[in-house]
C-alpha cells in the first residue's frame, strides 16, 4: 500500500472502490485528500463501466472528519480560511455523490466523525461494522457542521433528533445508528468489506440510469411542490420507458425472464449510457 496516496482506488466486476488512505490520522480529510476524492468521483461519473461505488477507509477508522492540524498549520491565526478552501472541494464531492446516477455505498469500517459522518450520510446506502460508531464532533470543537450535514441529518431522522445529535454530540453506536435509520445494515467487522461488495454487486445489476432518475426526483422533492413533483415524475417515467433499460425491463417482465440491464446499456447509444443529473 502506497501511504503517499491519500485516496486509493480499485475496480472489480463493475464496482469502483474509493478508500481514504490516511490511517495515521484516522483518515482525516485535508485539502490534498479532498482533491483526490473529488477527482476519483469525477472519473467515475463518466466511466460507463462503473455501475456502483463503495467508499471506505483504511485501518481502524472510516473518516475522522476534517483535518484540524492541517487547518491550524496553514492558517494559524485564521484557520477559517483553511476551511473555506477545504469545504469548497469537499462540498463539490458531496454534491457529486448525491447527483451521481450510480449507487454509492459507504462501508463504515470504523468511527465516522465530523465531515466523515456526513460523507457517509451523503451516500445512498450505508453498511456499518458493529464495532464502529458515528459522531457529529464539530460543535464540540467549536465548529459549525459542514459536508451537507445540516441538510441530510434532519431529513433522515427528523429535526428534533438531528438537533439532539448536534447539540449533545454523543457517540452513536452501530445498533443505535441502525434503529435511527442512519445506516442500512450492520455487519461483523471481518465481513464488512465483503458484504459491502456484495451489496454493490446487487445494485450494479439494477437499471443504473433509472436509479439515477429516482435519485434526481428525490433530490427535487426537497424544494418542489406536489404538483411540480408529480409533473417531474410523469416526465421521468416516460423518458425511462423509452430508453434501453426501460425497454429491457418491460420486455423481461412480459417474457417472464430476468432483465439484463448491463447488456441492454452496452448495446444502446452513449446517450442512454451517460446520465447527467442537474
Amino acid at each position: 500500500m502506497n501511504i503517499k496516496q491519500p485516496v486509493l482506488f480499485s475496480y472489480h466486476e463493475s464496482i469502483a472502490t474509493i478508500t481514504i488512505n490516511r490511517e495515521n490520522v484516522y483518515n482525516a480529510i485535508d485539502l490534498p485528500t479532498a482533491e483526490a476524492l473529488r477527482q476519483r468521483l469525477m472519473d467515475i461519473e463518466h466511466d460507463s463501466t462503473v455501475r456502483a461505488v463503495v467508499i471506505t477507509g483504511t485501518g481502524a477508522a472510516f473518516c475522522s472528519g476534517s483535518d484540524l492540524h492541517f487547518a491550524q498549520e496553514v492558517n494559524p491565526d485564521a484557520p477559517g480560511y483553511s476551511f473555506l478552501a477545504l469545504t469548497d472541494v469537499l462540498h463539490d464531492s458531496i454534491s457529486r455523490i448525491r447527483k451521481m446516477s450510480k449507487p454509492v455505498i459507504a462501508a463504515i469500517n470504523g468511527p465516522a466523525a465530523g465531515a466523515g459522518f456526513f460523507l457517509a450520510l451523503a451516500c445512498d446506502l450505508r453498511i456499518m461494522a458493529k464495532s464502529a460508531y458515528l459522531k457529529q464532533s464539530n460543535t464540540s470543537n467549536g465548529l459549525s457542521i459542514p459536508a451537507g450535514g445540516t441538510f441530510t441529518l434532519p431529513r433522515l431522522i427528523g429535526m428534533a433528533k438531528a438537533l439532539e445529535i448536534a447539540l449533545l454530540d454523543e457517540p452513536i453506536p452501530a445498533e443505535q445508528a441502525l434503529r435511527l435509520g442512519l445506516v442500512t445494515k450492520l455487519s461483523s467487522d471481518t465481513q464488512l468489506f465483503d458484504e459491502a461488495q456484495q451489496l454493490a454487486r446487487r445494485v450494479a445489476q439494477m437499471p443504473i440510469n433509472t436509479l439515477g432518475r429516482v435519485k434526481r426526483l428525490m433530490n427535487k422533492s426537497y424544494y418542489a411542490t406536489l404538483d411540480e413533483q408529480l409533473e417531474s415524475e410523469r416526465l421521468e417515467i416516460a423518458a425511462s420507458a423509452n430508453e434501453a433499460e426501460g425497454r429491457e425491463g418491460i420486455a423481461a417482465f412480459l417474457e417472464k425472464r430476468q432483465p439484463d440491464y448491463k447488456r441492454a446499456l452496452a448495446s444502446s447509444s452513449m446517450e442512454d449510457t451517460l446520465v447527467h443529473l442537474p
